[in-house]
């Protein structure tokens, strides 16, 4: 099957490709923001002409505001040699990432503005700062290719670029011919300079190691993840751990001259301001990394053996807006964690099962189908009235999961999600399916059962 799969290699670059590389990110940020302005500015226009009474035209007409992108490049090639005298020392891949995050922006927010995009409301674009946005800048076109020693990479008028580890996996699917890089975008973050190669890759049709094995995967933040088998990986906590040497960084970057004044005008930051920043930045980068290995790990073993797995639909937008209990979700990844299951159980010919939002796995007894109609957070062992059952808590919301597969199999295969599926939360064979009280107009939800 043919599949978009990315591969991400660090980079070593010489201090003149470095600084090549910081020139190309700039001149995209450059693009991006002349081209914000440009909206901006029509847009006000328009305001101005409707208060003298001049009729509106339609929101997307390419004679007033170039939403799109190839309006943004036409005008960009009209203005370069007046606004950017200077666009000639880097590769026009470069502008062209700026203005196309222009128009993706533009449509996002005039889509979400209609209701027509699913999802959180999208507000007007920002213009990018130098020392917020991360330096990024994406190529599409020109050399773009891995070399023979599967040591160094070359993109569009930087040259070859060595890597710090090698490249052998991509460029043994480039040799055979069954991969084809399809852009490739270098981005300065944590410290160092990486560059990650979509491409388009067919992959060898696998099968788990147990096509019929059926696991429950109950993520929590005591634990990462209990699994219905009774195996529980501990939650290592990156962040907590690190907490005490970032707690030192921040402090000792407050004490030092930064770029902004006590009353928000701007001035030029320190050296050791710089320093400390910089600091800062790989200690969350290093937590970051760290915490999206184990993630990795977890979820690769978890594709690669079983044939099915259930996991939940978690609210995590909901749990992080409680500031007592942010902090440690944030530091699990649940939804990094659903979000690598999602593509590596059909990679290894298997399938994820996501419950219902709403389905009781920890209220509900494994054993009889019993439901709780209250379970506090502090009862750590599931004890059941009915049959006597018990159990830890999450082991038993993991059972219950794995027991959701048997479900899915008698609805045709459908697999539940968020929105609903053929199966109703908590039905099971032999089973009631749970009873929810209507909710009255007027009255708020109830947020989905916290781990």
């Amino acid at each position: 099957m043919k599949v978009t799969q990315a591969y991400r290699y660090a980079l070593d670059p010489t201090a003149e490709q470095a600084a090549a590389l910081a020139s190309h990110c700039g001149a995209a940020r450059f693009a991006f923001n002349w081209g914000l302005a440009l909206i901006k500015a029509a847009l006000d226009r328009r305001e101005a002409e409707k208060t003298h009474g001049v009729p509106e035209v339609p929101e997307e007409s390419p004679a007033e505001v170039p939403w799109s992108l190839y309006s943004l490049r036409r005008e960009w090639n009209t203005a370069k040699d007046r606004v950017a005298p200077w666009w000639a020392d880097n590769s026009k891949e470069a502008y062209n990432t700026g203005l196309d995050g222009v128009a993706r922006a533009l449509k996002n927010w005039s889509a979400s503005r209609k209701g027509t995009r699913k999802g959180a409301k999208v507000g007007f674009p920002r213009f990018k700062s130098k020392h917020r946005a991360a330096p990024s800048c994406r190529f599409t076109t020109g050399a773009i290719r891995v070399e023979a020693d599967r040591h160094h990479v070359r993109l569009p008028r930087l040259g070859a670029i060595r890597t710090a580890e090698s490249t052998r996996k991509l460029a043994r699917h480039l040799e055979r011919g069954t991969g084809r890089i399809l852009a490739a975008t270098v981005r300065f973050e944590g410290g160092r300079w990486f560059v990650s190669f979509t491409c388009e890759i067919d992959r060898a049709d696998r099968a788990p190691a147990k096509p019929d094995a059926v696991v429950g995967v109950d993520l929590g933040v005591k634990d990462l993840a209990v699994l219905s088998t009774g195996e529980v990986i501990p939650n290592p906590g990156h962040h907590r751990a690190a907490s005490r040497k970032l707690r030192k960084l921040n402090k000792e970057l407050a004490r030092r001259q930064g770029p902004r004044t006590p009353d928000g005008g701007r001035r030029e930051a320190s050296a050791r301001w710089a320093k400390t920043k910089k600091a800062l930045g790989k200690a969350h980068a290093r937590v970051a990394g760290r915490r999206r290995d184990g993630l990795h790990k977890l979820t690769s073993r978890l594709a690669a053996t079983y044939g099915t797995v259930v996991v939940e639909d978690l609210n995590v937008s909901g749990m992080l807006a409680n500031h007592s209990l942010a902090r440690a979700v944030a530091d699990v990844g649940m939804a990094e964690a659903r979000r690598q299951l999602t593509y590596k159980t059909t990679w290894s010919g298997g399938r994820l099962i996501v419950a219902d939002r709403w389905f009781p796995s920890s209220k509900t007894c494994s054993g009889c189908g019993a439901v709780k109609t209250k379970l506090a957070l502090s009862e750590r062992v599931y004890a059941c009235t009915r049959c006597g059952l018990v159990a830890g808590r999450d082991h038993n919301a993991a059972l219950n999961l794995a027991a959701l597969a048997a479900d899915v199999a008698q609805s045709c295969g459908e697999t539940l999600n968020a929105r609903g599926g053929a199966v109703r939360p908590g039905a099971r064979a032999g089973r009631a399916p749970a009873k929810r009280e209507p909710r009255k107009r007027g009255t708020l939800r109830r947020e989905p059962e916290a781990v």
